[in-house]
C-alpha cells in the first residue's frame, strides 16, 4: 500500500536558495539509501513554508526511513536549512 509523507515546515528567507541547492543531494541519498522511496515533490508555499510530499512503497519503508534521519551528507544539508517543523502526516494513496 503506497505511503504518503507530508511535511510542512518553515524556511527563512535567506536560506530559501540553500534548501533548493541541497535537495539534489537529498533525493540521491534517499535513492541510494532507503528501501521502497519511490519520489518526492518540494512545494513552496506563502509565508516561509514550505510542503514536502514523499511516496513511500509502504509504511514500514516510511518508519525505517524516519528512524534514519539525516544520516547522509546530502539529507543532512537539506535538513539543516529548515527552521522550523510546522507538520509531519502521514497517508495512504487513496487513487
Amino acid at each position: 500500500m503506497t505511503t504518503i509523507e507530508l511535511t510542512r515546515f518553515r524556511v527563512a528567507a535567506d536560506k530559501a536558495a540553500e534548501l533548493v541547492a541541497a535537495r539534489p543531494g537529498m533525493l540521491a541519498d534517499f535513492a541510494a539509501d532507503r528501501a521502497g522511496f519511490v519520489a518526492a515533490q518540494l512545494v513552496e508555499l506563502p509565508g516561509g513554508e514550505w510542503l514536502d510530499i514523499v511516496e513511500w512503497e509502504t509504511p514500514e519503508d516510511f518508519a525505517a526511513s524516519r528512524a534514519k534521519g539525516g544520516n547522509l551528507p546530502g539529507i543532512a544539508r537539506f535538513f539543516a536549512a529548515i527552521d522550523e517543523l510546522v507538520t509531519a502526516e502521514e497517508g495512504t494513496l487513496a487513487a
